[in-house]
């Protein structure tokens, strides 16, 4: 019996959420007195993972996540899965796993449980803590199956803790069936963002409080000064001020940071839903009634062109 993590990498190197996912994964098998065996596809350093606790590596050399669609990635998952007499399933609640999850739990008739924020408190029948209406509850689902595919929110876990495994690497060889081939990938756009946003332990927001795109050199210059990923509200990216990939909120990404600063954002409910799992929520706007004061955590009331250069000042000033 074992637990496997499926990891995504980008260009060969890991994601955060990679070593999140084997982190948790064997915690998982610590628990059930089980093996981890971790997947992953064309990787270029497959053995980062043991140190958060794989045992077995088993790395599809000649695919990577870039080429390989979506159905292939989850048909070689299944098929191994089979093969390994696994239990239960770890992947990342990224566009990634929310592509590939519910594929491989078709394949393997076997439930999805989504938007999991916790490890699991009881194994037989398994119960898992998740997120649910758009993060505006929690749920606990109950699985009485022999096996089942946990999808976890990045950065709503807690610290990834190293816990070194056996190790075993294993690579192989994979052909794909040309004949039966539906998809193909003609192009990926690769983001020019510095940080992602899924990963990103401090995000500054803004919405259209910064009243054109041109204002949003001290938004870049902020993040920058705290080493954190921008991101914007609906009507901004909607504007064209800023890329759609920075929109964040119920119709766009929804982020767990650490820190969450909204400056010039009232704060709809629909905005609410993608960042509710922020640890900590900074508001910055000039109207006292804006509905963001309720969800945050400090709020200040006054104009951005006034608070963020004086915010940036004093953080620099504390760095040095």
């Amino acid at each position: 019996m074992s637990v496997l993590t499926l990891v995504e990498n980008w260009e060969g190197e890991f994601k955060k959420t990679s070593y999140e996912t084997v982190s948790y994964g064997r915690k998982m098998a610590h628990k059930m007195d089980a093996a981890l065996i971790v997947l992953t596809f064309g990787s270029k350093n497959p053995g980062d993972l043991v140190r958060y606790g794989a045992d077995s590596i088993l790395n599809i050399e000649n695919l990577n996540c870039e080429t390989t669609s979506n159905m292939d990635i989850a048909r070689i998952s299944s098929d191994l899965i089979k093969d390994k007499n696994i239990k239960n399933i770890i992947i990342s609640n990224t566009n990634f796993g929310k592509s590939i999850a519910p594929l491989i739990a078709s394949m393997l008739n076997t439930p999805l449980i989504s938007n999991a924020v916790s490890h699991p408190t009881q194994y037989s029948p398994l119960i898992i803590k998740c997120k649910a209406f758009s993060g505006k509850a929690y749920v606990e689902y109950e699985s009485n199956q022999n096996i089942n595919i946990i999808a976890i929110l990045p950065n709503s876990i807690g610290n990834i803790k190293e816990d070194k495994g056996k190790g075993e690497m294993i690579n192989l060889q994979k052909k794909l069936d040309q004949l039966n081939k539906k998809i193909e990938i003609k192009s990926r756009n690769k983001s020019n963002e510095k940080i992602s946003l899924t990963e990103a332990e401090i995000v500054v927001s803004a919405g259209r409080g910064l009243k054109n795109g041109d204002n949003w050199g001290m938004i870049e210059e902020l993040a920058e000064t705290l080493g954190a990923a921008t991101a914007c509200s609906k009507p901004v990216s909607d504007m064209g001020w800023r890329p759609h990939s920075e929109h964040v909120g119920q119709t766009g990404i929804a982020i767990n940071p650490q820190l969450y600063i909204a400056i010039g954002i009232s704060g709809a409910i629909q905005h609410l839903a993608g960042v509710s799992g922020s640890k900590n929520i900074v508001v910055i706007n000039t109207d006292p009634e804006a509905p963001f004061f309720k969800a945050a955590n400090y709020g200040i009331i006054g104009d951005a062109f006034t608070v963020v250069p004086l915010l940036i000042n004093a953080i620099q000033k504390h760095n040095n």
